[in-house]
């Protein structure tokens, strides 16, 4: 008998099930994931091809989202939902018992100090500050009753972007490039624009338990958006060779291995990288649009030269094909966050964001656009009726504003009310859970069948929650 070395191998549980009871135990374990997944006629390979499109549920009416993410929230009832019994009653005590959730004791009723007037054929109330917002308003579909879970900003900013306010769920975006995939291979399918660090951080644009090719690409520099892009060497084809050459042993690595879907993942990220490079540099080049473009959107003006890059950086990207796009107004950390200086304070916000929401409103429908593009504005909850202080207000989960146009959105309407004093929604409450689910339906998606299987359950957006909002649909 001839000695020989042998060398142990630790093998993983899906090379033992394969080698162990001549492949019968890869027999189950291939039945039991069968049995998870959806039939291939369905569902496109996502290990391999995670932005491969994917077929809808129903018949889309949008193809593509940008949500106006205002971190800290606007006061409602400032902007978008006036109350006279405010005035009448200025500095007068709440008529009726607060709620016992309140993190920090308000005073008296806080009338807003900025007039309301209509606008357009709908002849919809918007506020003195948000004189480019009113000049779209019959594009615009007003959510008046607004309603969410948390007082307190980390809870219900993960809430609204993931719908979860305790645990990392993956968010909306993740899931939106997970079920539909993108239409655009050479560009990511979710992209986040935060200029500076916002409260929760990535955790509102992570994949969580999806796989990590559905997150969030983050862009902080708004004039150099992706960094390392580039090959400092500039030799494209010497790259292909190496990333050829790459895959050949990744492919050799695999042969003696079962069901490596994290290797797969890994491949087609370095694809999509390789990819990245020939295309995003002229997606994300705003120097390409013209004189009056730029003086639309306001990015030739201090005051409004960031919202307005941002903007027309999401024009760019979804006429190029990426699913889902959130743009943070975040020149610094809670810049929406009032709980004083409200008279100084927040003319200055809206006076740096609405020329450039109005500049894409309007140019997203003059491109034909808007149609199939769903435009989403808000923050995470609203703020007070009451007075924090003398001159703020504090956070307001009970009864807030949001706003919805374009993609299959009934434009120039207002959808449900506050009460008198804009405390608590009264009037066709529509919850987060219902935001997001009539979010995914315009998309195609049935909240209810968009799942993801993990940790011995399938879970989805909107939990076990969430009913479509008829009444926002054109």
């Amino acid at each position: 008998m001839t000695n020989s070395i042998w060398t142990p191998r630790n093998y993983s549980r899906r090379e033992w099930l394969a080698r162990t009871g001549v492949g019968f135990g890869l027999l189950a374990l291939a039945d039991l994931l069968a049995a998870e997944s959806p039939p291939a006629s369905e569902e496109p390979d996502r290990t391999a091809k995670p932005y491969s499109v994917g077929p809808p549920h129903d018949a889309a009416r949008a193809k593509r989202v940008i949500f106006l993410y205002m971190p800290r929230r606007p006061s409602h009832v400032d902007l978008l939902d006036p109350k006279s019994r405010l005035i009448q009653d200025n500095g007068k005590p709440l008529p009726f018992e607060k709620p016992k959730l309140e993190r920090t004791k308000t005073g008296n009723l806080l009338a807003s100090p900025w007039r309301f007037s209509k606008h357009g054929q709908s002849g919809i109330e918007v506020s003195e500050l948000l004189p480019g917002v009113a000049s779209c308003i019959d594009d615009i579909c007003v959510i008046r009753s607004m309603v969410a879970d948390n007082i307190n900003h980390s809870g219900a900013a993960l809430q609204m972007c993931t719908g979860e306010q305790a645990f990392s769920r993956p968010a909306m975006g993740s899931w939106l490039t997970y079920g539909l995939g993108t239409e655009n291979q050479n560009l990511p399918g979710f992209v986040v624009v935060s200029p500076a660090a916002v409260f929760q951080g990535a955790q509102l644009w992570a994949s969580s338990f999806l796989p990590s090719a559905y997150q969030g690409t983050l862009i902080r520099d708004l004039k150099n958006p992706i960094a390392n892009l580039i090959d400092p060497s500039g030799n494209v084809e010497q790259q292909r060779v190496k990333l050829d050459t790459l895959g050949q042993l990744n492919d050799l690595h695999k042969r003696d291995r079962v069901i490596e879907s994290e290797l797969d993942a890994r491949i087609s990220s370095f694809e999509l990288a390789f990819r990245m490079q020939r295309e995003a540099p002229e997606a994300f080049d705003l120097s390409q649009e013209s004189a009056a473009t730029h003086q639309l959107y306001g990015t030739d003006k201090p005051v409004t030269e960031m919202f307005g890059r941002q903007c027309l950086m999401a024009r760019r990207l979804v006429e190029r094909g990426v699913r889902f796009i959130q743009l943070f107004d975040a020149p610094t950390n809670n810049a929406w966050d009032h709980h004083s200086g409200l008279r100084e304070a927040l003319p200055k916000r809206c006076a740096a964001v609405d020329q450039p929401i109005a500049a894409l409103l309007i140019d997203l429908k003059t491109r034909g656009l808007l149609e199939d593009t769903l435009v989403l504005w808000g923050g995470e909850f609203g703020r007070t009726p009451t007075a924090e202080g003398a001159n703020g207000r504090e956070h307001h989960p009970f009864g807030f504003t949001m706003w919805m146009a374009g993609g299959g959105v009934r434009g120039g309407s207002v959808h449900g009310a506050t009460d008198d004093f804009g405390w608590h929604a009264v009037q066709d409450k529509v919850h987060v859970h219902d935001l997001h689910a009539t979010i995914l339906h315009l998309m195609g998606l049935d909240h209810t069948r968009l799942t993801y299987r993990h940790a011995g359950r399938d879970y989805r957006l909107t939990d076990v929650y969430g009913k479509v909002v008829q009444g926002i649909l054109a």
